[in-house]
Order: structure tokens, then sequence, then C-alpha cells
């Protein structure tokens, strides 16, 4: 029996280099905060490009100095739901509440009236006069001096506006004699505006009731009677004739 040849070790292939210490170079490695930096510029670039894409597609908004110039009212077909009062002639519409438990209207050629049955009670006027060569602030106190003598302006309304037509408006004090011989503090609002010289007038008579956080808006506001608060979408619906639907 012959002897077993003894297995030859495996030997990788290498390359003989002098005895010696060596030292290998560190690979190269990028910071974090190289790292944070260029991810930061790569957006920051990115963002900057679609803003100045969205720039240069997109128009500016149209900005108006109102007063004089304060737009337009929302376009499309408005939502009518109140009853519409158009004048005999003709020269003017306006949207006033339903005959109801609340409200009892009364109706002339160039006027509305609608008396508020419910709460504190009161009444709106709806209706025009002629111009006469006379400012909106003339009529109005005009009307107020006709109507109701010996009253103390209270407020005098900022940028008013009647049928989105800029114009004057102000609230009055008044202290009519009841029958039990007492005064009582009644409020007065009356806002004018003048259009194809012929002049709109919103008026309400009610009783003082302050506003605050237990009545009106919540919020202290220089009306401070209850038939304020369902007047002000009549005002808006005011319309000229020629003038678009509201």
């Amino acid at each position: 029996m012959t002897a077993s040849v003894a297995e030859k070790p495996n030997f990788f292939p290498g390359y003989a280099v002098p005895a010696g210490s060596y030292e290998a170079q560190p690979p190269r490695r990028t910071s974090r905060t190289r790292l944070l930096l260029a991810w930061f510029a790569a957006i920051a670039v990115v963002a900057f490009a679609l803003v100045g894409l969205s720039a240069m597609i997109s128009k500016p908004p149209v900005r108006y100095m109102c007063p004089p110039e304060c737009g337009s009212p929302p376009t499309g077909t408005p939502v009518a739901i109140n009853p519409r009062f158009t004048a005999a002639d003709g020269t003017f519409s306006v949207s006033h509440p339903a005959p109801s438990s609340a409200y009892r209207i009364t109706t002339a050629p160039n006027k509305v009236i609608a008396e508020f049955l419910g709460g504190d009670g009161g009444s709106m006027q709806f209706f025009s006069v002629p111009v006469d060569n006379r400012s909106a602030e003339q009529i109005a106190k005009d009307l107020v001096k006709a109507r109701f003598p010996d009253t103390r302006t209270a407020y005098e309304i900022p940028n008013a506006m009647v049928g989105y037509q800029p114009g004057y408006g102000e609230i009055v004090d008044w202290w009519p004699q009841g029958a039990n011989s007492n005064y009582m503090r009644m409020r007065v609002l009356i806002m004018v505006a003048i259009k194809n010289n012929i002049a709109l007038v919103a008026s309400a008579v009610g009783p003082y009731h302050e506003f605050g956080p237990d009545f009106g808006f919540g919020k202290p506001s220089g009306a401070n009677t209850q038939i304020a608060l369902d007047m002000g979408k009549y005002v808006n619906s005011f319309s000229w004739q020629g003038d678009p639907p509201r």
C-alpha cells in the first residue's frame, strides 16, 4: 500500500513587498454638513424655479382703492329668495322681506316699507328721491331733518354703499314723546347713493338697543337697534335701471 501524498496548501496570489510598516489612506467621506447644504441648495433651486414659473403664468389680482374704486359685486346668477320691488317708472329695484307674521309690507310707486312686527319692532324703507343738485350727504340730512326733528348725530357710517355704489350714511338718535309722556330713545339709520341722477335711499327706525355679547352680532356696533340686523342684505340688493341683477 502506497503512502498518500500530502495535500498541498492553497496560497492566495499576492505581491511581495519589503518588510516594513505601511499605512493605507482613509477613504474620502462627505460630511453631514456638506450633504445637508447640497440638499438645501437643490431644494432652493427647484423652489425658486417653481415660484418664477408661477409668477410668469399667473395674473396679479386686481387691486382697488376703496373708495372711490370699490370693485364690483360677485359675478354669476344671484340666488333670489326674497320678493323684489320695482319702481313704477322702472328706475330702480330692491329686494325686501316676504310678507309674514314678522313683517308687514306696504308699497308705493317709488317706495317699499317693511314694518317689523316682532322683537323690538321698527321699520325699514327703500325708496328713491330726486337729486336736485345735492350730494348724498345733503340728501340724507334733508330727509332726517324733514321727518325727525331734534336729532343728534351718533355715528357717521364709513365707506357707506347702497347697491354697491359709494354714498353717504349716518346714524342719529331721536327722542319722541310716548303716550305716557316719557321720551324713548330711538335709532335712525339712513344711507344714500347717487347714480344716473337718481338717489336711492335705505333707512331704518327702531328703539335703541345696545349691541354687545348678549345682543346683536355679539360685538359693539354703531347701529344699536334690532332692525339693523336684517337691513344689510336689502341695502346691497338695490340696483339702478341697467345694472346687472343681484
